[in-house]
């Protein structure tokens, strides 16, 4: 009985080790970054952390060390600015091919138009963001300019 206790406590560890990644849909991924760029909760103000915690929960491996890394931008990639005032932000699963989901990200920020394009994997720890595209760059490309 106390071997099964044992199994169980370590399948309900793995279990919640893998809901603290990813998300269960593309949707509320995207929905969660942008919960970080509200008016509200001072910890929910601030813009996405660069956090390891933050970067396991959001990015798939390739991208949460870059995510995560010290460095100095000239503005906040998923704002597209340095500072924001968002508008409502409307989500949209636009493609999905093969492994890939597409999920476009319009809003007002400071009244100017932004859209986005999340490019995110689901995997055995749920959905995560391989890349972020915007008409002229890619998270991964921006990261990889400004890292130090």
């Amino acid at each position: 009985m106390r071997e099964l206790a044992g199994i169980g406590a370590l399948l309900a560890g793995l279990w919640l080790a893998a809901a603290e990644a990813g998300f269960r849909s593309p949707e509320s991924l995207v929905r969660n970054v942008y919960a970080h760029y509200g008016e509200g909760a001072p910890e929910l103000s601030k813009g996405l952390p660069r956090d390891a915690v933050t970067a396991r929960q959001f990015f798939d491996p390739p991208l949460r060390k870059a995510w995560s890394t010290p460095r100095v931008e000239p503005y906040d990639f998923l704002v597209q600015s340095p500072s924001w005032k968002l508008g409502p932000v409307a989500i949209e699963v636009v493609r999905k091919q093969y492994d890939k989901t597409y999920v476009a990200a319009n809003f007002d920020n400071h009244g100017r138009r932004v859209v986005l394009n999340f490019v995110l994997v689901n995997g055995p720890e749920g959905w995560l963001i391989t890349d972020v595209e915007s008409p002229h760059d890619s998270l991964r490309m921006f990261l990889e300019q400004f890292r130090n």
